[in-house]
């Protein structure tokens, strides 16, 4: 008997996404595009709750780019309203909701190959692929950057700092004097992000020995 071993064809979307990692991959903060995100969920559980936003912006050249900032909503399959005093999306909300198939579609297509940045980036991210994984496709592709081991960088090195210590977006806001008025929206979390980022750096790369490969996740957090 003959077995006919065919190898999976992905969406045209996919293999397109897939494009842009055959480029020589650029990882200094001038040539390189970064995409801070954020997504609001109904829950931490990756494999029963769902993502109930996205919000995201990209950094070019250390600037953040608003004008094409990335937001949608998902039709809610699952919802927890336990969630709702956090994120305040209500499960009838009037805003345009789309299925997660097609966010996952544009979020993909507005990334494409650029750095990931997020904070406490590793659940964000494994709930993206989760809902990769459910349409039957692998998990992202791109690097990614945690802001909290960032900004932890940052702290001075001594015996009396618990470098166990997890801090909240919250915590460097208010350490960066950031501008909290929308805190807990995927969009506002992710600009927050950003902003992290950009300060972070601007401190870690006065060192010569600053390089940003050092920061990217290894792929057994997601």
């Amino acid at each position: 008997m003959l077995w006919n071993f065919k190898k999976k064809k992905h969406p045209e979307y996919w293999e397109t996404y897939l494009h842009h990692f055959e480029k020589k991959e650029k990882t200094n903060l001038d040539a390189s595009r970064f995409v801070a995100l954020d997504t609001e969920t109904t829950g931490f559980d990756y494999y029963v709750d769902r993502i109930l936003s996205i919000g995201a912006v990209s950094i070019v050249g250390n600037e953040i780019t608003v004008a094409d900032a990335f937001e949608i909503y998902l039709e809610q399959s699952h919802f927890d309203p336990k969630s709702v005093h956090i994120h305040g999306i209500l499960q009838n909300s009037k805003k345009h909701q789309i299925s997660e198939e097609d966010a996952i579609k544009q979020f993909l297509t507005y990334i494409e190959d650029s750095i990931l940045i997020a904070h406490h980036a590793s659940f964000d991210i494994k709930m993206i692929n989760q809902a990769l994984n459910r349409m039957g496709l692998p998990n992202l592709k791109n690097k990614v950057i945690d802001t909290m081991d960032l900004y932890a960088s940052t702290r001075i090195k001594s015996n009396f700092i618990d470098k166990s210590v997890r801090y909240s977006l919250d915590d460097i806001a208010e350490a960066y004097t950031i501008n909290l008025m929308d805190r807990h929206t995927a969009p506002g979390d992710a600009l927050i992000a950003a902003l992290i980022f950009l300060k972070t750096t601007t401190i870690l790369k006065k060192s010569k020995s600053f390089k940003l490969e050092r920061y990217f996740l290894k792929s057994n957090r997601f």
